[in-house]
């Protein structure tokens, strides 16, 4: 019996998890990321194969992560000179270690906004466009297309942005919208990676 209660602690301290940026400016850093239902860190494999997608194409934007969770996919952005990146994030304490690892790395040109993503997509009263924007939803909610959808509908993207869309395999026939062209995609595992470039 003594020896259930230090495993059970020990458990739940390794629940929470890190993530690792992989290039730029912050290289090598790892930033603390809450254990939460139905978030699912984009892998090192995978940010490696989306920023090669984007390696002439990653400075200078403004990203927007839709469903940011780890924030890995923003943060990954940001290294690599990013102008700025906004995060999207529902779950209170994911956004709150969001913006912790924020003030970590000291940046000024980051944000954290906990809200329903498509909430938030569904009107754009200011007019704001983003140029580099990541759609990597939790899986199995039907997430992935409502927010391609809003995106167009509601003039989130600038011209020629790009779009980074991860889903579960199975969603590999994700309708986009008639303007986005797709310049390349992956199946990895269970995951399905696409980008497109808006027309």
């Amino acid at each position: 019996m003594r020896n259930k209660s230090p495993q059970k602690q020990v458990s739940n301290k390794a629940s929470d998890g890190v993530i690792r940026i992989i290039s730029g400016q912050f290289r090598g850093r790892k930033l603390p990321v809450k254990d939460v239902q139905g978030l699912r860190p984009t892998t090192d494999r995978i940010k490696e194969t989306v920023f090669n997608w984007l390696m002439q194409d990653t400075r200078d934007t403004k990203v927007l992560d839709c469903f940011a969770g780890s924030g890995g996919l923003g943060f990954e952005a940001l290294s690599r000179f990013a102008l700025s990146a906004r995060f999207l994030e529902m779950d209170k304490l994911a956004a709150n270690q969001l913006q912790t690892n924020i003030d970590t790395l000291k940046l000024t040109n980051a944000e954290v906004i906990c809200t329903d993503s498509l909430l938030y997509l569904s009107n754009n009263t200011q007019q704001q466009q983003f140029n580099l924007v990541f759609i990597d939803p939790p899986f199995r909610q039907g997430l992935a297309q409502k927010c391609c959808d809003l995106l167009t509908e509601n003039d989130w993207l600038s011209k020629n942005a790009l779009i980074y869309v991860e889903v579960e395999s199975e969603m590999s026939a994700l309708q986009t919208p008639s303007n986005w062209l797709l310049l390349k995609e992956k199946a990895a595992g269970q995951v399905f990676c696409r980008l497109y470039e808006l027309q």
